[in-house]
């Protein structure tokens, strides 16, 4: 299974590395190894929380995930994305914008990283609202129950993760932002973003669910899925496929960053971002094939931890640099304690209730 399932990650860590070997025989082919392991640790979360959403879609938007996703974020956010943000930025053409990139490094980074506190911003309240979302509400599992009942408790309060979220960038804006209108502008259209494909999704997916509930096309099973539940189609699934494109570029915005600690140029970023991308989308059906979420309980609780404290730390580098190395190893550290805990829960009370061996994923094709 993991041949099959991340043959394509092995092809193309295998084709990037010959490109950046041909491109830069000098350093490239370090510049990417170590470029795809940085994009990989910081984004493991991002594969178990895509995996749980790609868990309620149909095959055919898996496949869309699976295809087309993979060449928006590898192509769109780790090369096309980069190069909007300076020529927006700079007010120059893209073609300037690439220019700058491959003849004037220096000043390509200098404006990413002017640009860097509405990406925080934006790229934060996503995440933020993400991870509130999902604190917010009451579960029959709970990972941390000392906190995370009390906060399942305090959800009932209608739209308090807006209230949340609101607070939180109003209170960084003010006190840290140098340019706190634009910081608020970039926050709000992230919280916005989030509401609009994240309701859209949750409305047609009910839908979705509703019509699989009447008997006339509950789709094809998930890992553990019961099969009273319906898999995302149509509508729904275009809205969840927005939804976690939206969510991996969020993710992306700290990689693509961080990255430039290591290189500034374009093409060696591209390449091992676009590798460590790869592998991410790997994992996520891996994740889902295996079942794992549904037998590793607390893996989801362990990842919008990580979630929350990704979002915090874009926050808080809205006006202070936060070390690549500590939002990913939290994002690590909190998912390992999350996959230990879940192990520890199943020597205890194994998980009841056959099918989850096998995954939708199987009949797809990918």
């Amino acid at each position: 299974m993991i041949l099959r399932t991340f043959r394509w990650s092995f092809l193309l860590t295998i084709v990037g590395l010959a490109l950046a070997f041909v491109y830069d025989r000098g350093t490239g082919l370090a510049l990417v190894a170590v470029l795809a392991i940085l994009e990989i640790s910081l984004s493991f979360d991002n594969a178990v929380v895509n995996a749980k959403v790609l868990d309620r879609m149909a095959p055919f938007w898996q496949k869309i995930f699976l295809t087309v996703g993979i060449a928006v974020a590898v192509f769109g956010m780790r090369l096309v994305f980069p190069l909007v943000i300076v020529a927006v930025t700079a007010k120059v053409g893209p073609v300037k914008a690439f220019d700058l990139a491959l003849n004037d490094p220096h000043r390509y980074h200098a404006l990413m990283t002017d640009a860097y506190p509405m990406i925080a911003a934006f790229g934060g309240m996503f995440l933020m609202m993400l991870f509130l979302g999902f604190m917010f509400e009451d579960r029959e599992d709970r990972w941390l129950a000392w906190i995370e009942k009390p906060l399942a408790r305090i959800g009932r309060l209608d739209q308090l993760p807006v209230v949340v979220a609101g607070g939180a960038l109003a209170l960084v804006a003010g006190l840290w932002a140098e340019d706190p209108g634009k910081v608020m502008i970039a926050g709000v259209l992230g919280m916005i973003t989030y509401i609009l494909v994240n309701g859209l999704g949750e409305l047609f997916s009910e839908a979705s669910e509703n019509i699989g509930e009447d008997g006339e096309d509950a789709g094809p099973l998930t890992a553990g899925r019961p099969s009273g539940l319906a898999l995302a189609t149509g509508k729904a699934g275009f809205f969840l496929f927005l939804y976690l494109e939206v969510l991996d570029a969020s993710f992306s915005f700290d990689g693509v960053i961080g990255a430039f600690a290591i290189s500034t140029d374009p093409i060696i970023i591209a390449l091992g971002l676009g590798i460590g991308a790869m592998y991410i989308r790997s994992l996520t059906v891996f994740l889902v094939r295996k079942g794992t979420l549904h037998e590793y309980v607390y893996l989801e609780h362990g990842a919008h931890w990580a979630i929350g404290a990704l979002a915090v730390c874009m926050l808080v580098s809205v006006a202070h640099h936060v070390p690549e190395w500590l939002t990913g190893g939290l994002g690590a550290g909190l998912i390992i304690a999350a996959f230990v805990s879940s192990i520890l829960r199943n020597r205890a009370e194994p998980p009841a209730g056959p099918g989850a061996e096998t995954g939708s994923l199987h009949s797809t094709g990918v």
